[in-house]
């Protein structure tokens, strides 16, 4: 059995309760040393046979699975974050069922909330933004063209880049083509969650200039909107003149 497990965005603690009891159990661990904190390796057990699959092709992962399966292991495959996002896992799952080896999958926290956490953030404010934009540059990994950076920047909602701080001139840009203005709040946020955390805020117009300044080029999300920096609406949900399903709404002058 391969069991699939987000990692959290970094820190041991901010894996789930699950994905800490398949870590500890497990037979056989193949992590993202890319990206994975190499702490969490300390829950495994004695013996627990440990592979780096940044140093490892896809049919290399693969090798090791089928023998382990063989040999009646339990596996765990230890991605960063949340694995559904920039995982990889498709192509994963898609040869174990060809091999005939069953698996399953263990959300994790992604590092866009953990990055969100380290800013005090939220990505959805009334009146500001209720959408989300998760998206990374197009670099050696191609996108679709429809989801170029400039056409997604149009919409002006919050957005998260992936996988883009090494290309943040091309970044700013694109950001710029799409209709952010240089003065949209924007933020750095390298290794979210980590001991060596750092937190930069900044704008569209200065990206580039404070990713070079802070020798920022990889392992780092980029925080695009103007929620990071703006006036809101109140949420409806805790108005006392709202009615919701579990509480009717105050009448106007009367004292909670």
């Amino acid at each position: 059995m391969v069991h699939f497990v987000g990692a959290g965005p970094g820190a041991p603690d901010l894996i789930t309760l699950r994905g800490a009891e398949l870590l500890k159990r497990a037979d056989c661990i193949i992590y993202a040393g890319s990206l994975v904190n190499p702490a969490l390796l300390d829950m495994a057990r004695d013996g627990c046979e440990i592979h780096n699959s940044a140093k490892m092709t896809l049919e290399q992962v693969l090798e090791v699975i089928a023998r382990c399966d063989a040999e009646g292991k339990d596996i765990v495959r230890l991605h960063t974050g949340d694995a559904s996002l920039f995982g990889a896992i498709r192509e994963q799952m898609d040869a174990l069922d060809r091999m005939g080896i069953g698996y399953d999958d263990t959300p994790g926290v992604s590092s866009f909330c953990g990055a969100a956490a380290a800013l005090n953030a939220e990505y959805t404010l009334p009146g500001v933004s209720q959408s989300l934009i998760i998206t990374r540059m197009a670099g050696r990994t191609p996108v679709p063209e429809k989801e170029n950076l400039a056409a997604l920047a149009s919409h002006q909602a919050s957005m998260v880049l992936f996988l883009s701080s090494g290309m943040m001139e091309q970044v700013q840009a694109e950001l710029l083509k799409g209709g952010y203005n240089e003065q949209t709040p924007a933020a750095i946020v390298y290794k979210a969650s980590w001991p060596d955390e750092k937190v930069i805020r900044c704008t569209v117009g200065t990206l580039a200039q404070m990713g070079a300044e802070h020798g920022i080029y990889k392992t780092a999300l980029l925080l695009i909107g103007d929620f990071l920096d703006c006036g809101y609406e109140r949420s409806k949900l805790y108005d006392p003149g709202f009615t919701t399903e579990f509480r009717q709404a105050e009448k106007p002058g009367v004292e909670s």
